[in-house]
């Protein structure tokens, strides 16, 4: 099995394990271990900077900030948490149905191969690696982008007390 495969299947475990952790704190950690095997995979297509990014303060940063920012909170009785995990399955049953069905069409996706040696003929500029030769690339960013849009907003939410 290819390495990079591998870790894909692991990283996208780790992210589902994120979102079904009873605790914030088990939350916390599966973001940590799904940005530190992105990372590994970042390293592996070459790109050493956008790595070093991703280690620095998505895997080290924003966990610091997220592990002290629970460490503030009230934290939830058995009672609560038990609810609340109830609560979230019937939320996201359906996030592992869509997460199989994207990778199954991202294996349909043609994706370009190596553009290295078009880089170093100097015959391609940025614009048209990044639009024409990387747009697989741009669509997680855009994606990225959403779903953290997204999530600043579900956050300031005002909620609605029920009856």
């Amino acid at each position: 099995m290819n390495l990079n495969i591998f870790l894909l299947v692991i990283m996208t475990l780790a992210a589902l394990w994120t979102v079904m952790a009873r605790s914030l704190l088990k939350a916390t950690m599966g973001l940590a271990i799904t940005s530190a095997i992105l990372t590994i995979l970042i390293f592996r297509m070459a790109s050493p900077l956008a790595a070093v990014f991703e280690l620095s303060v998505c895997t080290g940063l924003i966990t610091v900030v997220f592990v002290s920012t629970i460490s503030m909170t009230k934290p939830l009785t058995h009672k609560e948490i038990i609810e609340a995990s109830k609560d979230r399955l019937k939320r996201f049953w359906y996030l592992p149905v869509i997460m199989i069905l994207a990778a199954i069409g991202l294996c349909f996706l043609k994706i370009p191969g190596d553009i290295k040696p078009a880089l170093s003929t100097g015959t391609m500029d940025v614009r048209n690696v990044l639009w024409n030769l990387r747009q697989l690339d741009m669509f997680g960013q855009v994606i990225i982008i959403i779903a953290g849009a997204l999530g600043v907003a579900i956050l300031f939410k005002e909620r609605k007390d029920e009856p």
